[in-house]
């Protein structure tokens, strides 16, 4: 077998390839076609099989024609493959009817979660009333969550059944603990306050949002992670008649003048005396029902701040007296929207999250 011929066969190979690629126009035809003219028992692969026949002289040449032919064809193969593509995509666009005078898609608006909603309620309120917000941190040491409000070590409180504990080992009687309350906030506000002035500290008017953790038992009222917005004012002169007055026209700002509230009392060790804050259930109008238990839906728990930690913010007992309050937004809020699950607030559900 002479170079001559096999460089003709090659040229006969490629240009039968080419011409039967040219009338394809579907994908089951070009698969077809790969297979008889680039597979490995095509024309042009078999042309590679025989080079070991050849001389050492006419190898490279032939060697390098029949490359030449394969990549022609993988060239042709690839560009019609590409257009018999664009063919049939242009084919479907074209049998397509479309409506141009369809109205478009809506758009979906995010919206704010509904705890946001009555905690920026919350804060204008207060604002009106003179309040500034403090934010405390919610890791918090034993010292400021219990010691320094009065709850002593070995108070039931610090128990592990109500707690989370974040670091117990080597600190002794002054663990790490996820804040179970906002009330610690109340003894860093007072204490930065009376270092500017440790003789005649001024007068604090704050409140204080922030995440709590307690350890409990869930239900339709009670939750393991729960907002808190803690209250204080301290100054001269502040009795409780001031606590009273200031928590009753929260509730006619929130929820109408017309609305009933009271006062039970209650013992907390950072406030003496102390009281439990309630409001008639609109869901039940009083009567009692799963989320009120009783026709009363307790939204907060307040006091006097007890001398012992006015000390340990740098106020003087005998020249200070002020009023501390706990309000649970959440327990707010499902007053407000009528609400029968506090667990609603963080499960992300949207069919909940969409009414409001």
């Amino acid at each position: 077998m002479s170079d001559p011929t096999i460089i003709q066969e090659l040229e006969s190979i490629r240009q039968s390839g080419l011409d039967a690629l040219a009338g394809l126009n579907s994908e089951e035809e070009l698969q077809a076609w790969h297979a008889a003219h680039l597979s490995r028992t095509a024309p042009v692969m078999l042309v590679f099989q025989k080079l070991g026949k050849l001389t050492p002289e006419e190898r490279p040449v032939v060697g390098q024609a029949a490359n030449q032919v394969k990549v022609a064809l993988e060239t042709a193969f690839g560009e019609r493959s590409a257009a018999v593509k664009e063919q049939a995509l242009a084919q479907a666009l074209a049998s397509e009817k479309l409506d141009v005078t369809l109205p478009g898609r809506p758009v979906v608006h995010g919206r704010l979660h509904p705890d946001t909603q009555i905690l920026r309620e919350l804060y204008r309120v207060f604002g009106e009333m003179g309040f500034q917000v403090y934010r405390s941190r919610e890791v918090e040491t034993d010292e400021y969550n219990f010691q320094m409000l009065n709850f002593p070590v070995g108070h039931p409180a610090r128990d592990m059944q109500d707690t989370y504990f974040i670091d117990a080992g080597e600190r002794g009687d002054n663990p790490l603990v996820m804040r179970t309350h906002t009330s610690p906030g109340q003894v860093h506000a007072m204490q930065e306050a009376s270092a500017t002035n440790p003789q005649n500290p001024p007068p604090v008017r704050i409140i204080l949002p922030g995440m709590c953790y307690r350890y409990e038992q869930t239900d339709a009222r009670h939750e393991t992670q729960f907002d808190q917005i803690e209250g204080l004012a301290v100054g001269p002169g502040i009795t409780f008649t001031n606590l009273k007055g200031t928590l009753s026209d929260l509730a006619r700002r929130l929820f109408g003048q017309h609305v009933r509230t009271r006062f039970r009392a209650s013992y907390f060790p950072f406030t003496e005396p102390s009281a439990e804050f309630d409001v008639e259930c609109f869901l039940c109008g009083g009567k009692g029902c799963a989320v009120c238990g009783g026709g009363w839906l307790e939204i907060g728990g307040c006091g006097m701040v007890h001398p012992n930690v006015l000390r340990n913010g740098g106020y003087d007992p005998e020249r200070y007296s002020g009023f501390a309050f706990g309000l649970g937004p959440q327990r707010i809020a499902m007053l407000r929207y009528g609400i029968n699950d506090i667990r609603y607030f963080w499960e992300n559900d949207l069919r909940f999250l969409e009414q409001f």
